[in-house]
């Protein structure tokens, strides 16, 4: 039997509810680092978490009340590992703070923290009865390629997470720690050298820095970049590896090259990517009104016999069976 990611999960509801808080401090101080955590809610603390390690980072989704955090300078210690934390409020609103800096927390943004310096927050979500979820990533210092004062520059800033890289680095991230079982545990070392070079290049794009990025670094952006772009224009009959160069600046030539090392070449992405679409929709029940050839064609299969084989050499069955399978589970 394949083994899948190391993941570890905690939920307070199993323990009694006075309990429950001074558990989920133990929580935060073993998977974040110590702090001094003050809620409204101690009294009956329901909170979850989820961590999922891929080696040098290690990824967080959180659930829980509303709660101030503050980490002093009494709680630092000279033997603590030397992390920065990226923080992604996945709903709700509240405010950060390290040394001589604030920002604002939301779901359009990462926060970026010096575990080994003092910070605070604040966090209520946007209607009371909800709980906050958060999403959070811890780095080493060692393992981001840029130089630390460059890198204090960001402390409680506020880094896009809707646009750019930091769009792409939060939607691979999210898919990451919400499915961790889609994954073998042989494939962490590579999860975690993408995370981390989408992280790196998230920072360095903010700090307008990109330059002083290793070049294998900015080649994983780059690629990251031309795939995400690619999905949006899955629909474009007419996309190619000429289309997707000319959209990039780049010859046909460098992006051939660009995803040399890749799993897939361009062309074979586009294939892919489009198949993927069309076995997701074949199978959702809104969308039986459309003929197979309508689906197809959503998706930028132009020709239903080209279509139909590769149907068939992907998923080893007709679109039409497929359907038909779908439509009697």
């Amino acid at each position: 039997m394949t083994a899948i990611l190391a993941v570890a999960s905690v939920d307070t509801l199993w323990l009694p509810p006075a309990e429950r808080f001074d558990f989920w401090q133990d929580v935060v101080a073993r998977e974040s680092a110590a702090a001094r955590i003050s809620t409204a809610h101690a009294g009956d603390f329901a909170a979850s978490a989820r961590a999922v390690d891929l080696g040098v980072i290690r990824l967080g989704a959180w659930r829980y009340p509303s709660l101030e955090l503050a980490r002093t300078p009494g709680m630092i210690h000279s033997s603590d590992p030397e992390l920065y934390q990226l923080v992604l409020p996945l709903n709700g609103h509240g405010v950060v703070s390290q040394q001589r800096w604030s920002g604002r927390l939301g779901p359009s943004g990462f926060a970026f923290i010096d575990t080994v310096r003092p910070h605070g927050s604040r966090q209520v979500p946007d209607r009371a009865a909800d709980q906050l979820e958060t999403l959070t990533v811890l780095v080493p210092h060692r393992a981001l390629p840029l130089p630390p004062r460059r890198v204090a520059a960001l402390l409680a800033a506020k880094i896009p997470a809707e646009t750019g890289m930091g769009a792409l680095l939060a939607t691979f991230l999210r898919r990451l720690v919400a499915h961790p079982e889609q994954y073998d545990a042989s494939d962490a070392p590579r999860l975690d050298r993408i995370a981390l070079d989408l992280i790196a290049g998230t920072l360095a794009r903010h700090l307008e820095a990109e330059r002083e990025l290793p070049v294998e670094v900015r080649v994983t952006g780059l690629r990251a970049r031309v795939e995400a772009w690619i999905r949006e224009h899955l629909a474009d009959p007419g996309l190619t590896p000429t289309v997707v160069a000319e959209a990039h600046h780049l010859s046909v030539r460098t992006l051939h090259r660009l995803f040399e090392d890749a799993d897939t070449s361009v062309a074979g992405l586009i294939r892919t990517a489009r198949l993927e679409r069309c076995f997701r929709d074949l199978a959702d029940p809104r969308l039986r009104h459309l003929a197979v050839h309508r689906v197809a064609a959503r998706w930028g299969f132009g020709d239903r016999a080209h279509f139909s084989r590769a149907f068939r050499a992907a998923y080893g069955l007709t679109p039409g069976d497929h359907r038909d399978r779908s439509i009697r589970t």
